[in-house]
């Protein structure tokens, strides 16, 4: 299928794209269905809020633990492999969450199984390969397929209620399982490419070796300063940390959304079908938004970008908190769905910017397990907390003042003098490097 795509003049990176986009639907889209089950499974098997929000937290945290090795695998192995594998695990395992009948088996299916399988099916093994794939077009590259996830939301979530709603919700995650292992598996083995190399293709935006005069092929494309050979390295210089402290405070404030948000709305008064319809609007809503994003970041500071979004994340949550009954829900739908997937393609870009590919997985790891520890936090506070006080402001109140944090770090990274954007080569052979 690749030569026959090339032989059609079609770059091919746009189809794994596409691919890429069709995987994080499925996969990520299913887990962000989480939050529709909370309630069906809490009466059937007389479970608290406690218990099913520690399952979720767990199944964050092991997400995030094994991000960084999951990203380690996929710089030795590349995506192929370790897509494809994670895929069939996810997909059965996701299937075989329709037999759990205690919270121990959902804490080893969810928590500890189907967490670590998303780790190599998820936006940091997923963007690391298309990365590879772009360079001029890099932001709009990357958050196309960022899209993904919310196509995911906006679709997945709505048929999951369905499906509990006409049979029940062990239907449901058998359904949600079968589309990953059927559908997004076959599609990851046929397409995906770990690099344009393989089928004889040149990154969109480089130039290649023969137009430049070198008839052996040899590659002297331009790195950015701060590229190092081990991963470690990249430890000792302020943009990673910077990166990963705002995405920590991303993970705070969208995996609360994942498993909260739905609860907090029926709390406020709206019907299930009000509630699934407002996440699903979110769900729409970060497809307009991140492709809002991936065209400006081709043109404009993407750490300016990145801080912006923060800012108006913290918005929607001041919003959530102090607007009565469906006002702030619906408001908060609003702000929040534009602004919740915009954030992935702009952290992945500037790494690859800062940092080069070399290392992307790995390092696309650690700013995962950054997030994810923050998503754990927040997802296990705000059941305990609901627990206890019976209602979710203080929770969302706390999880969106740290939105202030997140932005001030993203402002403060010193993008022009580390990216491979802005420095005068690649600059002048791209038509780059002329944002703010």
């Amino acid at each position: 299928m690749a030569e026959n795509i090339k032989g059609n003049k079609l770059f091919y990176g746009w189809l794994i794209v596409a691919v890429g986009f069709f995987t994080l639907f499925l996969a990520t889209g299913a887990r962000n269905a989480f939050g529709v089950f909370v309630i069906p499974m809490s009466e059937e098997l007389e479970w608290t809020r406690s218990q099913v929000s520690a399952a979720g937290a767990i199944g964050i945290l092991m997400n995030g633990l094994t991000q960084p090795f999951l990203g380690r695998l996929y710089d030795k192995f590349g995506g192929r492999v370790v897509i494809s594998i994670s895929l069939a695990v996810l997909g059965i395992s996701t299937m075989l969450m329709s037999q759990i009948n205690s919270i121990w088996v959902l804490i080893g299916l969810f928590g500890f199984v189907s967490s670590t399988a998303l780790s190599g099916a998820s936006l940091v093994t997923v963007h690391a390969m298309i990365a590879r794939w772009f360079y001029r077009r890099r932001g709009m590259a990357l958050s196309l397929c960022s899209a993904g996830p919310s196509a995911g939301a906006l679709i997945l979530v709505p048929l999951a209620t369905y499906l509990i709603i006409t049979a029940n919700w062990r239907v449901a995650w058998f359904v949600l399982g079968a589309f990953i292992f059927f559908l997004a598996l076959p599609l990851a083995l046929l397409i995906f490419r770990n690099n344009p190399g393989d089928i004889g293709e040149i990154p969109e935006g480089r130039i290649s070796a023969a137009t430049k005069g070198n008839t052996s092929g040899a590659s002297n494309q331009p790195e950015p300063p701060l590229a190092t050979q081990t991963w470690t390295d990249s430890l000792r210089s302020p943009p990673i940390w910077q990166l990963s402290g705002a995405y920590f405070v991303c993970g705070m404030t969208t995996l609360i959304i994942s498993f909260h948000y739905v609860p907090f709305a029926l709390d406020r008064g709206t019907s299930p079908g009000e509630a699934a319809a407002a996440f699903g609007l979110m769900g729409g809503l970060n497809i307009v938004g991140v492709i809002i994003i991936g065209f400006l970041a081709d043109k404009f500071s993407r750490k300016n970008l990145l801080g912006t979004v923060y800012a108006i994340r913290f918005t929607a949550y001041v919003m959530l908190v102090t607007l009565p009954g469906s006002v702030g829900i619906w408001g908060f739908a609003i702000l929040a769905g534009l602004s919740w997937v915009a954030t992935p393609p702009l952290t992945t870009s500037l790494t690859a910017d800062i940092y080069g590919l070399r290392n992307l997985g790995t390092l696309g790891g650690v700013s995962t397990f950054a997030h994810q520890i923050g998503g754990a936090i927040s997802v296990l506070m705000a059941g305990f907390l609901y627990d206890r006080l019976g209602a979710y402001e203080i929770p969302f109140a706390l999880a969106g003042a740290m939105l202030i944090i997140a932005s001030i770090a993203s402002f403060s990274i010193k993008e022009r003098r580390y990216s491979i954007r802005y420095q005068p080569t690649l600059a002048a052979a791209t038509g780059t490097g002329d944002g703010n």
